[in-house]
């Protein structure tokens, strides 16, 4: 009779008392008194449930809302969270953007981290919202599961209950003071991150690095890889060049430390003069060879000799000491001639 009663009885709406008769991954089943409903395991909670034996076992008894009910299948769905309030109701009044808030991290995934602000409301702390540093490529590099954060609500979505959270934000952007603590003409320290074909990147704090370009690195060396010279980690001194805010760039140089060899290059080196130099790189259409500063010339195949030169490296060789003369500067291109003494 019970049985008969309660599905005459049962109706969409009704909360009833009864008791947890079977556990499964995908919910729980509750006897109603002589008819069983479905608890799925997404109407338990507001919040995130793994597995229903989080809240329930068998035999405890249970207070839950009839969500639908087929009476010719006999077939009942139930819900326990619906009894109390979504907490999305009222959720752009309780996290208005911009806000600060604070929260659990209960799940972390390639692309960020999720954070319990209470039951059944977390938000998405995406990995680029994380720091300042670009170059973090995975949330666990930052927080763990359980961790207690704080963040600034960027973008609520309450219909598709989704919130968009930045922990970066709770400090300020280092950019934002760029230009006042890396003025330009600064010389600052940092440590070298990458070397490219291009250049040296500088990181000069968290969040902030610089660009050596390769052109910047010698006044008088034509540098084509940096990686030979500097290494990931070592510290380096640099001038700052330009800080550009708005792109987050900032341009370093290495060679601004020094003088520039080439604006007393006249004064240095005499046209008709003789002085020693180190050859440095041989090709085919001759020999550089360094003189001091640095700077290099080129002996032209043509000077390498009286008679005609069809190999260059059949008269000098890399780091051999020779004897040049001073035939040609061009202070414009950075160029020096010079012509082998022969004794």
């Amino acid at each position: 009779m019970a049985r008969e009663s309660i599905l005459k009885t049962l109706d969409e709406g009704q909360i009833l008392e009864g008791v947890v008769k079977n556990i499964t991954e995908y919910g729980a089943f509750i006897d109603l008194g002589g008819i069983d409903g479905l608890l799925h395991i997404t109407d338990m909670s507001w919040g995130r449930v793994s597995h229903p034996s989080e809240l329930f076992v068998i035999g405890d008894k249970a207070k839950v809302m009839v969500l639908k009910f087929e009476r010719e299948k006999e077939q009942v769905s139930l819900g326990l969270k619906q009894i109390t309030p979504d907490p999305w109701s009222d959720i752009d009044t309780k996290y208005p953007v911009s806000s600060k808030v604070e929260g659990k991290v209960v799940s972390i995934t390639d692309y960020g981290a999720f954070i319990e602000l209470e039951k059944g409301v977390e938000g998405l702390v995406h990995v680029s919202e994380m720091s300042w540093n670009k170059r973090i490529r995975h949330a666990s590099k930052i927080v763990a599961i359980g961790d207690k954060v704080e963040a600034i609500v960027l973008s609520l979505k309450k219909e598709e209950r989704k919130i968009s959270l930045g922990m970066k934000q709770i400090e300020p952007n280092p950019w934002s003071l760029a230009e006042e603590k890396y003025q330009k003409g600064t010389v600052v320290s940092g440590k070298v991150r990458n070397t490219t074909d291009f250049g040296i990147f500088v990181t000069l704090e968290d969040g902030i690095e610089g660009l050596i370009h390769i052109s910047d690195i010698s006044w008088s060396q034509k540098v084509k890889d940096a990686s030979p010279i500097y290494k990931k980690g070592q510290k380096i001194e640099s001038m700052v060049l330009n800080v550009d805010k708005e792109n987050e760039r900032l341009s370093l140089g290495l060679k601004q430390l020094t003088k520039d060899p080439w604006e007393h290059i006249e004064e240095n080196f005499k046209i008709g003069s003789e002085v020693k130099a180190k050859i440095v790189k041989i090709t085919n259409f001759g020999a550089f060879a360094e003189l001091d500063d640095g700077i290099e010339g080129l002996i032209h195949v043509s000077e390498l000799g009286e008679g005609k030169v069809d190999e260059p490296k059949d008269v000098v060789k890399v780091g051999e000491e020779v004897t040049v003369k001073i035939i040609k500067i061009d202070v414009e291109n950075r160029k020096i001639a010079l012509t082998l003494v022969t004794s």
